[in-house]
């Protein structure tokens, strides 16, 4: 079934989108479950279709060739996953496996391609959006490098939170564990700490944020950078 043009504005770089371009769109996007642990693409594997999250938080993964593994970003219903299929790579190192279920839609590579060719809105606003997503990935080894682990899981909430519609998370301290890199102890003693702040609930792979302007006060400077970044580059309404 063809989604409606107020069912593809859930993203908000479809929504983002002036009426043409997305019309043009809507034939061949497809509105998928996104469950928990889901492999959208792994590491250098050809991409055959490119995701525009709803409601779902997907991760973008380096791997090592031991299999240990590091969160470089985090991609959700302002975005899109898969930019190299219009960068012209095809391919990636990282992995983009989802963090939080949800939902969204997948779209053919092959007709993103053609959109992104036509130089028109879609590309400037898809380039717009990798500028973006690369200040993110630089932030994040900033913050991994420079800031504790309590100042890093703020930041990683926050941008979650961002990313979704509501004010609650749908995994597992083991997960968030594997997306910054450190020690499951590490991360269940930061979940702890902001528990007993009344910052956040967790119970059963469900975190939910019930102050956020307390983890603001308690992040880095790193997440604002990436906020900012974000809201300067991807207005509401498409500017052309």
């Amino acid at each position: 079934m063809v989604p409606s043009s107020h069912e593809s504005k859930l993203n908000q770089l479809l929504a983002a989108l002036p009426d043409a371009e997305l019309r043009r769109l809507l034939p061949h996007l497809e509105y998928v479950e996104m469950p928990l642990g889901d492999v959208l693409y792994e590491s250098g594997s050809i991409e055959k279709d490119v995701y525009f999250p709803t409601s779902a938080i997907i991760s973008l993964l380096y791997v090592m060739n031991n299999g240990d593994a590091a969160e470089i970003a985090v991609v959700g219903k302002e975005g899109v996953v898969g930019i190299s299929l219009f960068l012209g790579g095809d391919s990636t190192p990282s992995r983009a496996v989802v963090q939080s279920a949800g939902r969204g839609f997948r779209l053919k590579a092959s007709i993103l391609k053609g959109e992104f060719e036509l130089t028109g809105p879609v590309a400037r606003l898809l380039l717009r959006y990798t500028q973006a997503l690369i200040t993110q990935m630089s932030q994040t080894a900033v913050c991994n490098r420079h800031h504790t682990l309590d100042q890093q899981l703020c930041r990683w909430l926050l941008l979650s939170l961002d990313r979704l519609p509501g004010s609650e998370l749908l995994m597992t301290q083991e997960l968030i564990a594997n997306m910054l890199g450190v020690r499951r102890e590490g991360v269940t003693e930061g979940a702890i700490k902001l528990q007993k702040s009344g910052l956040i609930t967790y119970s059963r792979g469900r975190i939910k944020v019930l102050d956020r302007k307390g983890l603001e006060k308690r992040v880095c400077e790193c997440y604002a950078v990436v906020k900012k970044e974000y809201d300067r580059l991807l207005p509401v309404q498409f500017a052309a």
